[in-house]
């Protein structure tokens, strides 16, 4: 190729002033191997897996070029995520037609493509989801596009992330911004401060559109070559894709993550029986919720753009005894307002705001976590709320 791409290099031409001897007969050789493999490129592969491996898991299919397919370090990102998945007792069934990986990963299919553009995935992906129907979609791509037509790049994505969503209403689909290039740092970000907006939109409309910030999850660094990730980069990879994906409930198993206790004392929105019958019990004798015996602690964390931002909020339980029913209350700062969220229910959007338990993580165990978030935009301040408190209990913050 003319221009450098992701994937594997191809042999450069040979030069026309060559004398007519075996060594000339061997740079023939690799001016047609040069042809065959840039011929090879522009075809699309099988839209089936030709070996495909499945454990009845749900099904999550990595979507994107040769950072999903894991050049320079074979499986990139999917041996870490794979191992957090087993480790965190999620059963998942990587699904597409490519195929690779070392021993020890559990499953080698996945959606990556050496070199490709958006529009390249945009011509096949239909194909690919029927072929393997995946329950939930990392899409990761765009940086062979920063070499042509950066401009366009967000049109070409929100458009393929419009033909995910119509083939697949069902599916979660995680867009991540892409990841920095040696470079090419201001295309992309360009390229990237365009897709919080793609996503935020589709999401509004009701699709099942999540955004992940893989741009910040790496540094230069962490490149082998300045464009594609090292062990370490792609290791990073992995935790933004697992940490996003424990935010939605279902996307990787289940309504919701191992380590949240499910409701098994009492509905969240009742007394425990121990207190009073909640068919009896006045509301003035009975409250609705517990307050954690030992207090609480939570993690914070923020990432922000332009005037949008996402909140990841960690409630942990440090106390002795469960909490059943919950309600999480803090401030936020000025300018910020709740576009949607997930894992709780958010009133009101602005302003002091209580975040209180859905139907499946009504209850916290002690020494337990409940992973709750939002979505959000600011006015130009994306700090955090200064104080939280569980049930009126002050928390602590982290």
């Amino acid at each position: 190729m003319s221009k450098p791409t992701l994937g594997n290099p191809v042999p450069p031409p040979p030069a026309t002033t060559a004398p007519t001897s075996r060594p000339r007969r061997a740079r023939l050789w690799w001016a047609a191997l040069a042809a065959v493999a840039a011929m090879t490129a522009a075809v699309p592969v099988a839209t089936t897996p030709a070996s495909a491996e499945s454990n009845g898991g749900v099904r999550v299919m990595p979507l994107g070029d040769s950072i999903t397919d894991g050049f320079n370090v074979a499986g990139g990102y999917r041996i870490e995520l794979w191992n957090r998945f087993v480790s965190g007792g999620y059963r998942i069934d990587f699904v597409g037609s490519g195929f690779n990986g070392p021993a020890s990963l559990g499953d080698h299919d996945h959606e990556g493509h050496s070199g490709w553009t958006i529009a390249q995935i945009d011509a096949n992906i239909v194909n690919w989801l029927r072929a393997t129907n995946p329950r939930t979609v990392l899409l990761h791509i765009g940086t062979n596009d920063m070499y042509g037509d950066t401009s366009g790049a967000p049109a070409r994505l929100a458009t393929l992330v419009d033909r995910i969503t119509n083939t697949a209403p069902n599916a979660d689909v995680f867009v991540a911004t892409i990841i920095p290039k040696s470079g090419a740092d201001t295309q992309v970000r360009g390229y990237n401060a365009a897709i919080p907006g793609i996503v935020q939109t589709r999401a509004a409309a009701g699709k099942r559109v999540h955004l992940v910030d893989m741009y910040r999850a790496l540094t230069l660094s962490d490149l082998a070559d300045g464009v594609h990730p090292n062990a370490t980069g792609y290791r990073k990879m992995a935790v933004a894709w697992y940490d996003a994906l424990r935010t939605v409930p279902g996307s990787i198993g289940g309504d919701t993550p191992p380590t949240t206790a499910p409701p098994t004392t009492a509905p969240p929105t009742t007394a425990p029986p121990t207190t009073a019958p909640p068919t009896t019990a006045p509301p003035t004798t009975a409250p609705p919720t517990t307050a954690p015996s030992g207090g609480c602690r939570v993690t914070y964390t923020v990432n922000a753009w332009n005037n949008g931002l996402t909140a990841a909020v960690s409630v942990t339980n440090i106390g002795s005894s469960a909490v059943n029913g919950w309600a999480l209350t803090f401030t936020l700062p000025s300018g910020q307002t709740i576009t949607g969220g997930w894992n709780a229910s958010y009133s009101p959007s602005s302003g002091a705001v209580t975040a209180s338990n859905v139907s499946y993580n009504g209850t916290i165990a002690p020494n337990t976590s409940v992973d709750i978030g939002f979505q959000a935009t600011h006015t130009g301040n994306t700090g955090r709320p200064s104080a939280f408190a569980l049930n009126g209990t002050a928390c602590a913050v982290a």
